[in-house]
């Protein structure tokens, strides 16, 4: 049986990436403060910065969840 990787936060693939706040910002091309408002609510990232979000923190962007991160607490 193949299993696939839980979703996961945007804040959080950053994190496994082992990236501050500031480094992945600087990486992506952004603002310190556009980024932690992504963390926050990410409903609105274009296809082309999902997909440098995917290639800088290595975590295939299927996985990882775009939207509010309030909705996504509230799932579990």
């Amino acid at each position: 049986m193949i299993t696939t990787p839980p979703k996961i936060t945007l804040e959080a693939a950053r994190a496994n990436a082992g990236y501050t706040l500031k480094e992945a910002a600087s990486l992506i091309g952004i603002s310190v403060a556009t980024l932690h408002n992504w963390e926050k609510d990410s409903s609105n990232i274009k296809i082309s910065q999902s997909k440098k979000i995917e290639e800088i923190y290595n975590y295939p962007s299927e996985y990882i969840f775009f939207g509010n991160k309030l909705e996504f607490n509230s799932s579990k």
